[in-house]
């Protein structure tokens, strides 16, 4: 009995120090999102992410066959709903992306690329709390699939092309401002009265994309 007392009381000393050295490192180092996690936070973050991940996800295999029609669909994907976080060559440097805490991942570095598919699947479906990477579970097998096709376009990023990247960039979602220089544009080139302000660089489109 008393060695079972001792061992409590042994944990409960070992929850307490933890527990200082927690609130020790958040005094010195605030809750700003514009400081750079230290190395052992970075470390403690990428275990807990692990540790959250459902087991069973690790061994999910993509059911849906790679081809490059699933991969253009992914990228289309990615551009339209991940890229303002994450940036269309997956490295995490936009505006967003940097503000978060933790920052978004460079997708194209083996902390990524590691993962297994069922891991990534997981991850998207599912997101992470206290993380800026949302759920994008819609409940259904379209979504399921739009997840996997992500899963196959994840894998490409270290290898995105230039073309690749300017296609995205068309895909991107634009601010209210840039539709209203572009609709400022258009009514411009049909005879319009010419803008008091200078008339906006467009953005680079593909013959027959229509705006959602």
């Amino acid at each position: 009995m008393r060695s079972v007392l001792k061992a409590f009381a042994l944990v409960v000393l070992l929850l307490v120090i933890i527990g200082a050295v927690g609130i020790w490192y958040i005094m010195s180092t605030g809750l700003s999102a514009r400081e750079e996690p230290g190395a052992l936070e970075a470390v403690a973050a990428r275990r807990a992410r692990t540790i959250v991940i459902a087991r069973h996800a690790r061994s999910l295999q993509n059911p849906v066959p790679y081809s490059d029609e699933v991969v253009a669909a992914g990228r289309a994907h990615f551009a339209d709903h991940c890229a303002v976080c994450h940036a269309n060559d997956g490295g995490g440097k936009t505006q967003i992306g940097l503000g978060l805490y933790p920052r978004a991942p460079d997708m194209r570095a083996s902390a990524t690329q590691e993962l297994s598919d069922g891991e990534l699947f997981w991850i998207i479906e599912n997101g992470i709390r206290f993380t800026g990477m949302p759920a994008w579970s819609t409940g259904t097998k379209e979504g399921q699939d739009a997840s996997w096709h992500l899963v196959h376009f994840i894998r490409r990023l270290p290898k995105l092309t230039k073309a690749e990247i300017e296609e995205m960039e068309a895909l991107n979602p634009r601010s209210p401002a840039e539709l209203e220089d572009e609709k400022a544009i258009e009514d411009f080139l049909r005879g319009g009265d010419k803008p008091s302000s200078p008339l906006p660089q467009p953005k680079h489109r593909h013959p027959g994309e229509n705006d959602e």
